[in-house]
């Protein structure tokens, strides 16, 4: 196997090879020679190319992968701290999120040869690095894998009215992920992700319109302020943070654009739609169901209309699935055949590795999810532990560090001293959202353990 040798030393820094410190860098042309850097080369001559993304349909991978069945969880956030208290924090995070993710790109093109954010974690901090950062990437893609089979079979079991153990729904679920998964290229399941989107995006203003149709007819609704605890709060809190939890996939999706330059146009359109749908998403069903909402959503909804709307974003639940383990198999993928002819050709080595790892992520999304009686509450830890840092905290890093060696060392720091500040502000907000998540992720499942509620493993009860 012409596998792709490790790194016996760091790679360049392409940003280091600027002499200027300027505080405003736009980014817009990447450093270096793009042939010999760049992730897949030049692909004139070879039978797969990867690099054939617009940067449209960038920013509808980008949605059909983030903006999921997480929002339905939104309402139920509003309910726990108060309608324009919520508004304001999935605004708030939108934006910043949008910061981020400038910080993200900046750093792509900088940096040509980054994959994924193990490759990030390589040229900050060395092997480690690298080790650290793909794992927590491998963790939270296979862990999101999970969760959209775990939400696709709370579909199927609503929409067959628990006929089935739920074990069978999540292995029909997986199977089927595991079938849209096989395309080699991002670009193999566009067409697909256009079809997510219109799902989302139909299903949640159809269950807007139901909830406006059917409210809750003693519905209670805190506009301001709500009676709470830091515990109650902060854990109502993580679903929106969580919800803009998908910077950990920039990296691969814009490896593979035609022009990585316009791949700001593609996050502009990614967190515009998701804060404004969000936001009104969550306002909407809040208003009509009160604060007796439950998550997700979908279940407070009038039994005909809950189904009909699990119909509609069944296709958008699948396909979130496929981009999710997708992502996880071809970070593997090119960490074996970075370099190597099996990576561009159809040879039967590259396929049968490329088919294997796929089933290989399914299969442990499908472990995890029905074999792990915890496994909700482990997806709250992993993306306290490592989304908190992939969407906040690291991309700030990512500034300090090519601000450092893009100059004369501290000096940029100071010479650029709001944009250093703004990148120490996202380092800490991704470590006290990991350090809180964290606590209210633990608690949580302590305080589960001690009231007997966690179900038994290949349960056919739903998980709690």
């Amino acid at each position: 196997m012409e596998a792709a040798s490790e790194y016996s030393e760091k790679p360049p820094r392409s940003g280091a090879a600027r002499s200027d410190a300027s505080c405003a860098r736009d980014g817009s042309e990447p450093l270096g020679d793009i042939g010999e850097n760049d992730v897949f080369g030049l692909e004139e001559t070879h039978d797969i190319k990867y690099k054939s993304l617009s940067w449209p349909m960038t920013a509808v991978l980008m949605i059909a992968e983030i903006v999921s069945n997480g929002m339905l969880s939104l309402p139920s956030s509003l309910a726990a701290v108060g309608m324009v208290p919520g508004l304001i924090i999935i605004v708030f995070l939108g934006v910043f999120a949008t910061y981020t993710s400038w910080l993200l790109v900046q750093f792509k093109l900088r940096h040509p040869e980054v994959h994924n954010m193990g490759d990030a974690g390589f040229i900050m901090f060395g092997p480690i690095g690298r080790e650290l950062l793909s794992f927590g990437t491998l963790c939270f893609a296979i862990f999101g894998t999970g969760g959209q089979l775990l939400a696709g079979q709370l579909a199927l079991a609503s929409l067959t009215s628990g006929k089935l153990c739920n074990v069978v729904y999540t292995a029909i679920f997986a199977i089927a992920t595991l079938l849209l998964s096989l395309p080699r290229t991002f670009s193999g399941l566009g067409l697909l992700s256009v079809l997510s989107v219109a799902c989302i995006a139909v299903g949640g203003v159809v269950g807007m319109a139901a909830a406006g149709a059917h409210p809750a007819p003693d519905r209670q609704i805190d506009i301001v302020t709500t009676d709470t605890n830091f515990f109650t709060a902060f854990a109502s809190i993580t679903n929106p943070v969580f919800s803009f939890a998908g910077h950990f996939v920039f990296f691969v999706l814009l490896s593979e654009m035609k022009e990585p330059k316009h791949a700001m146009r593609a996050a502009y359109a990614l967190q515009g739609f998701a804060t404004s749908y969000y936001a009104i998403f969550a306002g909407v069903t809040y208003a009509f169901l009160g604060k007796a909402v439950k998550s997700p959503s979908f279940i407070s909804l009038d039994p005909y209309w809950q189904n009909v709307c699990w119909g509609i974003i069944l296709p958008n639940l699948l396909i979130a699935g496929s981009l999710y383990s997708h992502t996880a198999a071809k970070v593997v993928f090119i960490r074996i055949f970075r370099h190597s002819r099996h990576l561009h050709s159809d040879t039967v080595l590259g396929w049968g590795v490329w088919a294997a790892l796929i089933a290989v992520v399914n299969g442990l999304a499908f472990l995890l999810a029905v074999g792990v009686p915890i496994f909700n509450y482990l997806i709250g830890i992993a993306a306290s532990l490592f989304a908190a840092w992939f969407t906040y905290g690291i991309a700030g890093m990512f500034w300090l560090h090519d601000a450092y060696h893009a100059g004369d060392g501290f000096s940029v720091w100071r010479k650029c001293w709001f944009q250093a500040g703004m990148a120490l502000l996202t380092v800490l907000t991704g470590a006290f959202i990991c350090v809180a998540g964290l606590y209210v992720n633990i608690k949580s499942l302590a305080d589960d353990y001690a009231a007997g509620v966690i179900p038994s493993a290949f349960s056919c009860s739903a998980p709690s």
